[in-house]
């Protein structure tokens, strides 16, 4: 019988190989689901359950029970290792946006995730909490850095960046562009754009936040940046030789 496994890490780096010097392909956050494919010395192969991603990790000890009760709704929160004074006792680490968590015990305007890690109830919400807003989730990342496979406020990459809209509402959307071009079965056919709109490139997305902007995680600017529509898609089309493939809908 295959154990299903949970994340009580902050961040989990996932590599394309066994090696940390092999491409990030992407990242597991805290109370992610996740399945041990197999065991290799060091390492572990693992599939994430939110959307089938598998690569490899360094080996660690995951926990198998936890129901989760909240979410962090902000870019990230402060863990704090006392529940009496949070100012002095802030562990300078923290917990990214659409980590889920169990709440263990509260002291006033704080609650106990793990032993010893509280956090500001003005960070999370109820775990069935939808937000319908893109641009809410979208604009805490503004001006995040690019980061190759990153998907928190370290750095993030194009995908990711339209993944965790879907993954903060517990919905299914692939981690990679060539699979969310795939899987966005809408291709709409105009040259004027509307709020909402993704348009794809080969190995590029970026979501419309109005007629005329957009926003994504750029390589070239190194950072999730709002832009012109129209001067983004010459900039790539000059630069990296694509064109637009496919326009969708968030």
């Amino acid at each position: 019988m295959t154990i299903n496994y949970f994340s009580n890490y902050n961040i989990v780096n996932v590599y394309n190989k066994r090696s940390i010097k092999s491409a990030l392909v992407t990242q597991i956050l805290y109370g992610q689901k996740l399945k041990i494919i197999f065991k290799y010395k060091e390492w572990l192969k693992i599939k994430l359950l939110n959307d089938g991603y598998k690569g490899y990790i360094t080996k660690k000890k995951f926990i198998t029970k936890f129901k989760p009760t909240h979410k962090i709704s902000e870019l990230k929160s402060i863990i704090y290792r006392h529940p009496k004074n949070f100012t002095k006792y802030n562990s300078k680490k923290f917990l990214p946006f659409a980590s889920k968590i169990q709440i263990l015990k509260k002291h006033k305007n704080f609650i106990m995730f793990g032993n010893q890690k509280w956090l500001n109830v003005k960070d999370i919400s109820p775990i069935n909490k939808k937000e319908k807003n893109f641009l809410k989730i979208l604009n805490l990342f503004k001006d995040c850095k690019y980061k190759w496979g990153g998907k928190t406020f370290n750095g993030i990459d194009c995908s990711a960046l339209i993944q965790i809209f879907y993954q903060y509402n517990e919905k299914y959307f692939p981690r990679d562009t060539k699979d969310q071009i795939k899987y966005s079965k809408i291709n709409l056919k105009r040259k004027n754009f509307k709020k909402g709109d993704l348009i794809f490139w080969k190995s590029h997305v970026a979501v419309c936040i109005n007629s005329k902007k957009l926003v994504h995680a750029y390589g070239p600017e190194k950072r999730v940046i709002i832009m012109p529509i129209k001067k983004t898609i010459y900039r790539i089309e000059k630069t990296a030789t694509l064109k637009v493939k496919k326009i969708s809908k968030i």
